[in-house]
Order: C-alpha cells, then structure tokens, then sequence
C-alpha cells in the first residue's frame, strides 16, 4: 500500500519541492550562506548549529561541510557577506553623517533588527583570535574612515577625534535600543551628533586677511564648509585679526 504524503506546510511548500521561493535557482553554497544570514542574526550563532542550517537551506550535512569545511568558516563567510563598501556619496556631508543617525531609527523600528551582526558575532564568540573579530574591527573601521572623510570635506580641525566620537554615538545607540527598546534613541544620538559638527564647524579655521592682503590663517575653509555655516547659519569662533591683536603681551617699557 503506497502512502501518499501531504506537502508540510511552511517553507518548504513550494512549487519547487524543498526551496524555499526566496532560495530558489540559487546555487547550494548560495543557499547555506543565506540560511546562515537569517538563522544566525534572528536567534545567534552559539544557538544555532549546522543542522538546523543545512534544514533550512535543503541541504544535506555533506553538502553544507563541502562547501564550509567548519561552522567557523560558515561564520566567517556569514559576517562578509553582510560587509558592503561605504563611501560617501556627493551630497552635503553634514547632512550624511545626520541622515545616518535617521537611517538608525528606522532600522530600530523595523520588528527583526537585532543589533549590529558584528558586535554580536564578536559578543558572542568572546576569542579575540577568531576571524569574525577581524572582520568585525575591519567593517567598524570603514565606518568611521566614512565619518572622518566627510568631516575633512567639512573642513573641521581634528576629523579623525571627531569621526571617533561620532561612532560612540552610534554603537551606544545600537546598543542602548537593543535594552529600551525605543526607536527615538537613534534621535537623540543625531542631535547630540549635530551639536558636535556645528562646534566643530565653529572652531574650524577660516582664511582671513589683515591689512596689506597678507594671509594670516594658513588653512582654507572649504567650499562645502563655507556652505554649511551659510545654511545652517553657524558663525566661526575663530578668533579675528583684531581679537588675536588685543590678546597678545605687550613688551615691556
């Protein structure tokens, strides 16, 4: 007596027995490392293990170990596939760093943000020596390499502190949202991120010329800079000529 079986409900119900339609004509590597994306950031590396993902992705044991010959490797090749190149685009950089810190909050608001995937590989696995940490620190780098390329375009006096503090901002964003649960902290990290730039902007040296067209401050203000103190209305406290007059010692009579 042949034994006709019903197509379990779920993912695997699909017109293409055993794919799931968003895995479907990808190859089986393809499959695994998407498997792994979706199983590692929902529930956690630690929690998950290969059978579970080679379940998910439709594949045998075998043919996920042919591919990922440890769950180390699979890790690995989880946290590079999530890395993507940041560079700044043409708009005003002023408004990139904030529009950041806006793309934060709606990420916090979305119901499967689960953190940052790299701080949590790192969290997770607690080995200094294991590759997800050099892939971790390599991803944070680029970011802040990212602030501090638009803070130079911006002209402040020390971009690559400022780049620093820009990021504490943002991972203790990452952070805080992960325990309060609340989108708008990514909100409060912008206007503190934009407090910091419009000091910074303030403080900027800009070209002067005392009597005679001589030079007095050696660095030019940028073009995007001038800009941005225009739109945003944010005056130099750099001191001027006749400031820096009144402030120097008198020689002795």
């Amino acid at each position: 007596m042949t034994v006709s079986r019903k197509p379990r409900p779920g993912r695997f119900d699909t017109p293409e027995p055993g794919i799931d339609p968003g895995y479907r004509g990808a190859s089986p590597a393809e499959r695994i490392l998407a498997a792994a994306d979706k199983l590692f950031y929902l529930h956690g590396i630690r929690a998950v293990g290969v059978d579970a993902i080679a379940e998910e992705a439709c594949v045998s044991k075998r043919t996920l170990y042919n591919h990922f010959p440890t769950k180390d490797d699979l890790i690995a090749a989880y946290l590079v596939g999530r890395f993507r190149h940041i560079a700044p685009s043409d708009a005003p950089a002023r408004e990139q760093i904030l529009g950041y810190f806006e793309r934060l909050e709606r990420e916090f608001e979305r119901s499967g943000f689960r953190g940052c995937a790299y701080v949590n590989a790192v969290c997770e696995l607690s080995d200094p020596k294991h590759p997800a940490a050099g892939i971790a620190l390599r991803f944070k780098e680029q970011r802040r390499e990212w602030y501090r390329t638009l803070l130079q375009r911006l002209g402040v006096a020390n971009p690559s502190a400022l780049a620093t503090q820009l990021q504490l901002l943002a991972e203790g964003a990452l952070s805080a949202n992960l325990v309060w649960g609340d989108p708008t902290l990514a909100r409060a990290a912008r206007e503190a991120a934009a407090v910091l730039i419009d000091a910074a902007l303030r403080d900027a040296p800009v070209t002067r010329k005392a009597r005679g067209g001589k030079v007095r401050d050696t660095q030019r203000e940028p073009a995007q800079a001038r800009a941005t103190r225009a739109r945003y209305r944010i005056t130099s406290s750099a001191p001027t000529s006749t400031a820096r007059a009144s402030r120097r010692p008198t020689s002795p009579r």
